[in-house]
């Protein structure tokens, strides 16, 4: 299943998880080459196979958010199912879980049990609010962690309520965090260190979250400043924003390093303001924030996006368009990465040729290395895993078979 010439080729990684957080966790260590088994509940599956579902039985976010993965079909509630959890476990290096806290516990495989099966084993656990304190049980999505953690008081413009971002923000950073801290936890395995804190990683939505907001609660500590929703700049920072075309498109340029301000404002013809000793810092460009992004509309609205994006960069002002899905999905710096890869998926309706889907990040030479696979059809590997990492014949898969259905 795996490249052996992958960074995490040889590792087995456990997935109990459901929706996007851990499952992110799962397709970061999957990318690298960890062999990601991905139990799901029998018969329906992990709940994302129906998130925006436009056909069939399967969605694209699955199989996006799931790639390089194999599904087995297991009850965790059962028995049978636990007893089969435990043992996959013994043979894991990593078991990645986004229970609600407590959960793990009630079917009989809390950390202690599944150390006791596996001194060596990696638990990662992602929740709302982290596996302590005194809102650890309740329970929270993205959406709950990105306001709680301070993100969606930020968003949107001042004169409307908080915004929220396209994307689950919240839950794909617990994700990447998680990755992080297995691979952490792993290396210290590998080096023969003692298992601190039982080699577990906690990781609390609203924390991850909290983490992205930059100096947001230190401002507020040291000066008392609350800082407020900006619209599409960015607060302090000027000028950076979107700005519209004549050809009805809008641009976004990042005009605001002192270094590049004064070539900036001979190019949109306003070498008043280059030269104004006033504006030669950022705290002076921010005071007057509104007539900056005013002059720059006036020179946007008479050109069309890709001619004033091809006079920025000939003088080194950072632009770019704001792109569609269908702007990127074509997009030559991305195809030079290989950050668009294409496959043949059927979604239980029909055979979709050449999906799109993002390449893997980060990058280890000069290109995206190749995703595997898209995200695997419910139980479709539940076999082959059992027999090959609990060595199960044929007479005990056929029994779980039967109870699973």
């Amino acid at each position: 299943m795996t490249d052996t010439s992958l960074p995490l080729s040889g590792f087995k990684v456990l997935e109990l998880g459901n929706y996007i957080a851990a499952p992110t966790t799962g397709k970061i260590l999957a990318d690298f080459g960890a062999d990601v088994v991905k139990v799901e509940r029998p018969r329906t599956g992990d709940e994302l196979r129906r998130w925006r579902l436009e056909a069939g039985d399967t969605s694209m976010l699955y199989r996006t958010i799931n790639r390089g993965k194999r599904s087995i079909e297991l009850d965790l509630r059962s028995p049978h199912g636990r007893d089969a959890v435990l043992g996959l476990a013994r043979e894991a290096d990593v078991l990645v879980e986004n229970f609600r806290p407590g959960t793990l516990e009630k079917w009989g495989m809390s950390p202690a049990a599944l150390a006791e099966a596996n001194p060596g084993l990696v638990i990662v656990r992602i929740s709302a609010f982290g596996q302590t304190g005194p809102m650890s049980p309740q329970p929270g999505f993205a959406a709950v962690a990105e306001a709680y953690g301070g993100m969606r008081e930020m968003i949107g413009d001042p004169d409307r309520p908080p915004a929220r971002t396209g994307f689950s923000i919240g839950d794909t950073v617990a994700g990447i965090y998680a990755a992080f801290g297995a691979v952490m936890r792993l290396l210290e395995r590998e080096q023969g260190r003692p298992a601190s804190a039982g080699r577990l990683v906690d990781v609390g939505l609203n924390e991850a979250v909290l983490s992205l907001t930059e100096s947001l609660v230190a401002d507020w500590s040291a000066y008392g400043t609350r800082r407020q929703r900006t619209g599409g700049r960015m607060e302090g920072i000027a000028p950076s924003n979107a700005y519209l075309c004549r050809d009805g498109k809008s641009i976004v340029i990042a005009g605001n390093g002192d270094g590049i301000f004064k070539r900036y404002m001979e190019v949109i013809e306003r070498p008043d303001l280059g030269d104004d000793p006033t504006l030669a810092s950022n705290e002076g460009r921010w005071a007057r924030r509104d007539e900056l992004d005013a002059a720059i509309g006036v020179w946007t609205g008479q050109r069309t996006a890709a001619e004033a994006l091809r006079i920025l960069d000939e003088v080194g002002v950072p632009a770019g368009p704001i792109s569609t899905a269908e702007d990127v999905a074509v997009d030559p710096q991305f195809a030079a990465r290989d950050m668009i890869q294409r496959f043949d998926i059927h979604d239980g309706a029909a055979l979709r040729e050449g999906v799109a889907m993002p390449g893997i990040v980060p990058v280890l030479g000069e290109r995206s290395l190749p995703v595997s696979h898209p995200g695997p059809d419910l139980g479709a590997h539940t076999s082959e895993v059992l027999e090959a990492w609990l060595g199960w014949d044929a007479a005990q898969r056929a029994a779980l078979e039967e109870e699973i259905r």
